[in-house]
């Protein structure tokens, strides 16, 4: 059982600027709205669990937790199952927070960087039993309660009412936003790669495709900047929504951590028993001319080098989805389809498939992560190879951020397009697959591309 209530309208950072009074704020943000995507936006704060993993070891609320880190999650989630709700515009409840990219070595044998920054766990969720649900095609917006982490029927309705209470009292008393400044001091952003080293990188994964090793790997550069104090994280993310709006935007306070991010790309979507993947490969940049920009993403469509870019990892998503889902359940109803965000034009495919009877939602994460868009193919050999090259840990970028439902759906994104920054430093990552008939030069400039909306919302 679930207790719900409509609030009247309002605007989802108001809305977060408000829950931010609370610990733990999460905003899976739908800034962009899409035919499909883009729908809802989430909002919740104050958990009543917060579940870590680094290094392999698995905690609740700081006491360490048994079996493996995927085991350890499902014992946390188990007590707290509830029956998919019809009709409702979110997930009634659950975890909600990051997988880092360094996670996928805790489940496949691959190659450990040799230096980690430490800015990450492995996996952050946090546990909520209140959310705000705001409905952007219909401008509804719902609370939703679940009562938890009370289980008794009587304990469970009067925490559930509470939390009603003061949550819709608190976001009645929300401010009203304003559109942030720029940062008085730009930030200052320095890469591991200079232009030379990283079209020499792409020369080394060529050399590896010659070799036979692999067909593509994606390679990143890694930027840093130091915050001054104060720091406002959350006006650089309204500033970032702005430019930058994104199907799957996130901000994410953790103790000690914050993450912003405006992916435009969903990693996995489980309801019910149906898996969605929307892997993205391809890209070129907008220009104001209207003539010039549809030109720009006719022929990004038809570039050979970017479509075979995107089949390839298609296979590789085909061939992890078959290993979890119904035999001859997956399929491909888009293949390089053309989408359109703020400063980019993209290929995007969808993978579809139906998980297998008596599997769950971390039997799926287990079995595809990390995403494959966002290592190569082979996926094994690509992630030794990046680490080879890169030489660092990614922690969050390329990752997973979004939220498991106590009524076990998952909907989660790629960590693309995303700051993670303590007090002190602000990471971002950008990169691009590269395939035999990558230009270095071209595949430089294509990680700036992406990596601009955020320099100019952070500053820099």
């Amino acid at each position: 059982m679930i207790w719900t209530r409509e609030i009247p309208s309002i605007e989802p950072v108001a809305a977060a600027a408000a829950l931010l009074r609370l610990p733990g704020l999460a905003f899976l943000d739908s800034a962009m709205t899409h035919d499909t995507l883009g729908q809802v936006s989430v909002l919740a704060a104050d958990p009543f669990g917060r579940f870590r993993c680094r290094d392999g070891r698995a905690s609740l609320d700081g006491r360490a937790l048994d079996g493996a880190p995927l085991v350890a999650l499902r014992a946390c989630l188990a007590p707290y199952r509830i029956d998919p709700v019809p009709d409702l515009p979110a997930f009634p409840g659950g975890a909600i927070g990051y997988v880092a990219y360094d996670f996928g070595q805790a489940l496949e044998r691959t190659a450990i960087p040799p230096r980690r920054a430490g800015l990450c766990d492995d996996i952050a969720l946090n546990l909520y039993d209140t959310l705000l649900a705001i409905d952007h095609a219909t401008g509804s917006c719902r609370l939703i309660a679940t009562g938890f982490p009370e289980t008794a029927p009587a304990a469970r309705a009067a925490r559930a009412e509470a939390r009603l209470d003061a949550f819709a009292a608190l976001l009645e008393a929300a401010p009203r936003t304003e559109t942030p400044v720029p940062p008085s001091e730009p930030l200052v952003w320095h890469s591991n790669f200079s232009r030379q080293a990283y079209e020499q990188a792409v020369e080394t994964v060529r050399d590896y495709i010659r070799a036979g090793d692999i067909y593509q790997a994606n390679i990143a550069q890694r930027f840093r900047a130091a915050l001054p104090p104060g720091f406002d994280a959350f006006a650089c993310y309204q500033r970032l929504r702005a430019a930058n709006p994104a199907t799957f935007g996130a901000y994410l306070v953790f103790e000690g951590l914050t993450v912003a991010s405006s992916s435009p790309e969903r990693f996995l979507k489980l309801a019910g028993r149906a898996v969605e993947t929307r892997p993205i490969k391809g890209t070129v940049r907008r220009v104001t001319d209207l003539a010039e920009d549809r030109r720009l993403a006719e022929a990004l469509q038809a570039d050979p080098k970017e479509r075979a870019e995107n089949i390839m990892i298609v296979d590789l998503l085909r061939n992890d989805l078959s290993r979890i889902c119904e035999p001859h359940s997956v399929k491909v109803p888009v293949l390089c389809g053309l989408e359109s965000y703020a400063s980019v034009h993209h290929l995007v495919s969808v993978v579809t498939g139906t998980l297998r009877a008596g599997l769950d939602a971390l039997d799926l994460l287990g079995a595809t992560f990390p995403g494959g868009s966002i290592t190569g193919a082979p996926k094994l050999r690509a992630m030794d190879i990046i680490t080879e090259i890169e030489g660092v840990a990614r922690e969050l970028y390329c990752g997973a951020i979004g939220a498991i439902g106590f009524d076990g759906s998952l909907d989660t994104s790629i960590a693309i397009r995303t700051v993670f920054m303590n007090e002190k430093t602000a990471v971002l990552q950008a990169g691009g697959g590269v395939t035999l008939l990558s230009e270095p030069g071209r595949e430089y400039d294509e990680t700036l591309t992406k990596a601009a909306r955020v320099f100019q919302a952070f500053g820099g």
